[in-house]
């Protein structure tokens, strides 16, 4: 059988941006074109942005996102173009389950993925399973589809679907490969977390395997609020094997030729004994056209490549990077300030947004009081230097003390405390805000997940600020993140004495993390269990966690849930953050038991 050629088109588009987007897709189609492919994926949603939430309302923002896909469809020509989409149906009853429109108005939205060809949008499919967990709410916003179509294109029987698609077994890949389906092609915004990429490689090779197809795995690259995608779309033969991968975290274009022939007939029998699969409807074709383009002239076959997989720790900071790069300047800005402490997070805060940004673009403030170090000074220096980033020295002890004075009349004779060492860390806040006003500049906050998590942050202190940069990276983390970026870099860029310095706020005398939290080796992994995984207080002393130390960090943590509902937002890296991922209410009695 003829080879068919398939690019894989892995964007980065922006949210609401619908003629930027729309341009680069067709960018992107006409490189294909030229490449002489005969099918053109994009991710899904790739039109809006992903997740475009609730301007999925707005009935023009729908409406203007199909007259674009509509320009779109015109430069189909010679190439099948699969484009995530938002179909709108109007009139029809609004699906239980979901928002209703506002008012009276009635309607239906699909997660679509339009197949345009023929300089037409010849068939649509809709997205059949909605996921509504973790960061993703699509049965607020999205019908489900109810047809699971096979497309001929070009000689080839192909299956188109949307990215939870896949996931479930049965889904629509088996009816789809029922009806004879030889390349299943996958669509996609698949957010990015540690291991993710491991999960989505074992489930598409298991799919390949099971359901005895190709399958072509397209993804969306690039940041948006606090998620980051990472791209790595793949594809993977009918014996699960890899055959070509694109970079992570950047745009790529994937081409590589498959004979569809060589998927074989389907095992009917157990895809027919899979349990459910009859509610996804019956098996169905869709022709689109007889003869393969390339018939018209011979064309050189195109080697897939498969792009190498980062080191864990570099595909984490690439996360960062890109999250933060692409935050910043899709919010229109195009600098930033870091307040610096001569701590390790300030530290990997400014080294990710020097890089992200670029140095010229960043600029630190450091702001010492009469508790700071003369250490932290010179390792604030020190990595200014390292980084090139310009580098402001701001005392701020004349005022602390004009506030001091301010308030001395009404606090009277009490003795120092939490409120004078919270009002250190205010000033500080004030004066990067104020930074921000005068010049334009994003304040990139510097608290990493631990703090996060135990409240050990202050309110319009350190956590004020546009972006939280390492908001979802626990503290051991933010260690290795240090150590690793000198490794590859081959040289200090974090000062090593930063990194080897035992974690101090410096609010007050001789003042370490350690006097009000457990240490961050036993704090961390108590911190997993009980905010990423929800393991009750047996489970985790059971598990060899100490007692005390469980019991005040689930208090620390249930009770700064006000204080995290007000902290900007930051790069989501674990499979639970804190944000779209873990939603508690404020005032809640509950403590575990």
């Amino acid at each position: 059988m003829t080879p068919i050629r398939i690019a894989l088109a892995q964007i980065n588009p922006t949210v609401g941006d619908l003629r930027a987007n729309a341009d680069r897709i067709l960018d992107f189609a006409r490189r294909a074109q030229e490449l002489r492919a005969d099918v053109v994926a994009f991710p899904e949603l790739a039109l809006l942005g992903y997740p475009p939430e609730d301007l999925l309302f707005k009935r023009g923002f729908l409406a203007d996102s199909w007259a674009l896909l509509e320009e779109v469809a015109q430069a189909a020509d010679g190439a099948t173009f699969i484009v995530g989409a938002a179909e709108f149906t109007d009139g029809e009853p609004f699906h239980p389950g979901a928002a209703p429109y506002p008012g009276d108005a009635q309607g239906r939205v699909y997660n679509a993925a339009a197949i345009l060809h023929d300089r037409r949008i010849a068939a649509v499919y809709r997205k059949t399973m909605l996921p509504n967990y973790g960061v993703f709410d699509e049965e607020r916003y999205f019908a489900p589809g109810e047809e699971c179509p096979v497309y001929e294109i070009n000689g080839a029987q192909i299956a188109v679907n949307v990215c939870e698609d896949i996931w479930r077994d049965p889904g629509p890949a088996a009816v789809q490969r029922l009806a004879g389906a030889q390349v299943v092609v996958n669509i996609n915004a698949s957010p990015y977390h540690r291991g993710r990429g491991e999960q989505r490689r074992e489930m598409l090779a298991k799919r390949a395997r099971g359901h005895r197809c190709f399958i072509a795995y397209v993804n969306m690259t690039g940041g948006q609020d606090e998620l980051v995608f990472d791209g790595q779309s793949v594809a993977f033969d009918p014996d699960g094997q890899l055959i070509a991968r694109a970079p992570q975290f950047e745009e790529a274009l994937l081409v590589f030729d498959l004979d569809p022939g060589a998927a074989g007939p389907p095992d009917a029998g157990a895809l027919r004994a899979k349990p459910g699969l009859d509610a996804l409807g019956p098996p169905r074709r869709v022709f689109l056209s007889a003869a393969p383009a390339a018939s018209a002239a011979p064309r050189d076959p195109a080697a897939p490549s498969v792009a190498p997989e980062l080191h864990p720790l570099s595909e984490v900071h690439r996360a960062l990077v890109t999250g933060t790069r692409d935050y910043v300047r899709k919010s229109g800005f195009s600098r930033a300030v870091v307040g610096l402490s001569g701590g390790v997070d300030s530290a990997l805060t400014l080294a990710i947004a020097a890089e992200a940004l670029g140095p010229n673009n960043v600029s630190a403030y450091f702001m010492p009081s009469q508790y700071t170090s003369g250490q932290s000074g010179d390792d604030a220096r020190a990595l200014a230097a390292n980084l090139g980033v310009r580098l402001a020295v701001i005392p701020i002890r004349p005022v602390f003390d004009a506030y001091a004075d301010a308030l001395a009349p009404e606090f009277g004779d009490a003795p120092p405390g939490v409120a004078e060492e919270n009002l250190q860390a205010r000033v500080r806040g004030n004066l990067l805000m104020a930074a921000s006003n005068k010049f334009g500049w994003i304040v990139l906050t510097t608290g990493n997940k631990s703090e996060m998590a135990t409240g050990y942050a202050t309110l319009y202190g350190d956590m004020a600020g546009g972006f939280a940069v390492i908001k979802d990276v626990p503290k051991t983390l933010v260690f290795q993140l240090a150590r690793h970026l000198n490794e590859t870099a081959g040289r200090e860029i974090i000062p090593n004495a930063i990194i080897i310095r035992p974690p101090t706020a410096e609010l007050r005398p001789d003042q370490k993390d350690e006097d009000s939290l457990p240490p961050y080796d036993v704090l961390d992994p108590i911190l997993e269990a009980y905010v990423e995984n929800d393991r009750s207080r047996g489970e985790m002393i059971a598990g060899g966690m100490p007692p005390g130390a469980v019991d005040l960090a689930a208090s620390l943590v249930d009770r700064s849930e006000y204080k995290r509902r007000q902290a900007p937002p930051g790069v989501k890296i674990t499979r639970r953050n804190f944000g779209r991922d873990r939603r508690l209410p404020i005032v809640n009695r509950y403590r575990p038991r």
